[in-house]
């Protein structure tokens, strides 16, 4: 059911901007800023990174409505079997990292962090195997970091790990059409992410040929709803992952994820996330147990948004944010 839209001023009203420290540096904050709303059909988020243009970080508005203020999709299963994340970090802070993702028998490593070098990604995926043991899926995320000779190198040192996937290698289309028969020879998949979530056409990866499977995050894309028409219009199997969300916007991503038959979910999903965050804004966080979460849409807590609540400039920046991308939404959306 589609209720019309909130008004800014409603927005305004329900929102809350928080800013949650996170445990480790990941994707260069320390800091991690979003607006949560109290909506008619439960909390909703709305937290683009900082550096996104209003015209991108609307799309992710448009979403945050749909959750709030729609009826969500149907769900096919209640539990979501999730990864671990270990961000660009020393490689003996792995087991510490790890023990926060109690069961989670697949790790997702970032790699390609600026600053730093391939050694440094060999190293930290080298203690992710020997943590993870030899069974466990051994996933990297290079956020588009590589040139296709840079991701040749880096993919022929990292084979003797193992690798389950390799996440958006390069940067473009052309790139990772390019790289594919290469990954596969190397023994390993491409997933594309930026290619989808921050492409116009959300759809060019998977009519080129260029992935095996996709990561999608239902902010980006617009919602639960459109993100899932494009997960069934592209017909690849798919991750769902999130953007180092607080528990609510988790919760929009378990509820993507519920939603997909089984055939299209290609795994566990980035979606423990929380458990890299010094904080939440519920008391019933969505934390790993036994690999999985439970899908579910917790409530906020008043302690904890005042415990986290944003510096007065950073609360005025975010409801300036949040206006000028409600003007940007799309009519039709009214």
């Amino acid at each position: 059911m589609h209720r019309a839209r909130p008004s800014l001023a409603a927005l305004l009203d329900a929102a809350h901007v928080v800013a949650i420290p996170t445990r480790t540096r990941f994707r260069g904050i320390s800091v991690r800023e979003a607006v949560v709303f109290e909506a008619p059909q439960g909390a909703t988020e709305f937290s683009p990174f900082p550096e996104y243009t209003d015209a991108e970080a609307a799309t992710w508005l448009r979403a945050a409505i749909e959750f709030g203020w729609d009826a969500a999709p149907g769900v096919v299963r209640d539990r979501v079997p999730v990864n671990a994340t270990v961000p660009a970090t020393d490689p003996d802070r792995v087991p510490e990292i790890l023990a926060r993702f109690p069961g989670c028998d697949t790790v997702k490593v970032k790699v390609a962090e600026r600053g730093q070098s391939l050694a440094d990604d060999v190293a930290r995926v080298s203690a992710v195997r020997a943590a993870l043991g030899p069974s466990g899926r051994l996933r990297i995320d290079a956020n588009g970091g590589w040139s296709v000779a840079e991701a040749r190198t880096a993919l022929d040192a990292l084979a003797p790990y193992r690798l389950d996937y390799v996440e958006q290698p390069c940067a473009t289309v052309a790139e990772l059409a390019e790289l594919l028969p290469d990954a596969h020879a190397r023994g390993t998949r491409i997933a594309a992410d930026e290619s989808v979530r921050k492409a116009s056409d959300p759809l060019a990866v998977a009519r080129a040929g260029a992935a095996d499977l996709l990561v999608v995050k239902a902010q980006p894309l617009g919602g639960v709803r459109r993100a899932r028409d494009i997960v069934v219009e592209a017909g690849l199997p798919v991750i769902v992952s999130s953007a180092l969300d607080t528990s609510v916007g988790i919760s929009m991503g378990l509820h993507l994820a519920a939603s997909l038959p089984d055939e299209l979910l290609a795994g566990a999903c980035g979606l423990g996330t929380v458990a890299l965050l010094d904080g939440d804004v519920t008391a019933e966080s969505l934390l790993p147990d036994a690999g999985t979460l439970p899908v579910r849409r917790p409530p906020l807590d008043p302690d904890r948004l005042a415990d986290f609540a944003a510096p007065p400039e950073r609360d005025t920046w975010w409801r300036e944010r949040l206006a000028r991308c409600y003007t940007a939404l799309p009519a039709s959306d009214s």
